[in-house]
């Protein structure tokens, strides 16, 4: 492909930079900005993220890990769990958004390493044991591209996951997916207001990508826990709306808000999925 697949710099930053204050308002304290897994109706949200993140680390075989990529890394979660919780010696964590990487370095833990850099580039210096990929899937591909560049795209992913990971390496992935829908179904609003330049793949489609490069182990379809996290999200916006207006103004956070309460909706009746992938790597490719 002449072009990187997916969405710009500018169109990530349009999003993830609203301000770290905002979305620290609403998220967990961990700042997870992904749907959780949740066990039960009394766990918080932070405790439903905590088990999200150990359960990809757990499907990536991370634990322990020398070194793992964190592709979308987000503030940080992710990779601070595998350094403080499982061991792990080194993470480097790749986000296109400005403010997330200015806050993952004012933290300074040890052993993470993050860079403005898309997937598309990024040239580690040696092969990682492990990488989890967690909420970045939907933007690696564009609204006005056809079914097949989309997959194009994708298995471009793919190759470079299989080249960066050690023989026997596994990735874990976490993304939302059309399900009972189409592109066309989805409003104008999504794409212009919230995620720009920005197409959501269907199951099919990461299969396609990845065939013959890994061999898909777990799947898991988790929407209702989508609909669930949105839902605390959207009540915790609430809680602290006075706050967020302070912060980002009410045009921000009425759109945030429609934002939230669609995509709930859209979990909870089945037109857009979230799926959890273990894949392994297949050492002798067919191509």
């Amino acid at each position: 492909m002449n072009e990187k697949p997916g969405a710009s710099a500018q169109a990530i930053q349009h999003h993830y930079d609203a301000g770290d204050d905002f979305y620290k308002l609403w998220l967990d304290e961990t700042r997870t900005y992904s749907c959780a897994l949740w066990e039960n109706q009394d766990e918080s949200l932070e405790s439903a993220q905590f088990r999200k993140l150990d359960y990809h680390i757990a499907q990536a075989r991370a634990h322990d890990a020398e070194r793992v990529l964190d592709v979308g890394c987000g503030w940080g979660s992710l990779a601070q769990r595998l350094v403080r919780a499982h061991g792990v010696q080194h993470v480097t964590g790749l986000t296109l958004s400005a403010s997330q990487k200015a806050y993952i370095e004012r933290q300074a833990w040890p052993g993470v390493e993050v860079r403005l850099e898309n997937w598309f580039d990024h040239s580690p210096t040696g092969p990682y044991d492990a990488i989890v990929s967690i909420g970045a899937f939907e933007h690696f591909a564009r609204p006005s591209q056809s079914e097949a560049e989309k997959v194009q795209g994708y298995r471009d992913f793919f190759r470079r996951c299989h080249g960066w990971l050690k023989p026997g390496g596994w990735l874990s992935l976490q993304t939302m997916s059309y399900e009972n829908s189409r592109r066309e179904d989805f409003s104008d609003f999504f794409n212009k207001e919230i995620f720009p330049e920005s197409d959501l793949p269907r199951l099919s489609e990461i299969a396609q990508a990845s065939d013959r490069l890994f061999e898909i182990v777990t799947l898991r379809n988790d929407r209702e826990h989508y609909a669930r996290t949105l839902q605390v999200w959207r009540q915790r916006m609430k809680a602290h709306r006075a706050a967020a207006v302070a912060q980002v103004g009410e045009a921000v956070v009425a759109r945030y808000d429609r934002y939230l309460q669609l995509a709930m909706i859209g979990f909870h009746v089945g037109t857009m999925g979230l799926l959890r992938i273990a894949f392994r790597r297949l050492d002798r490719p067919w191509g």
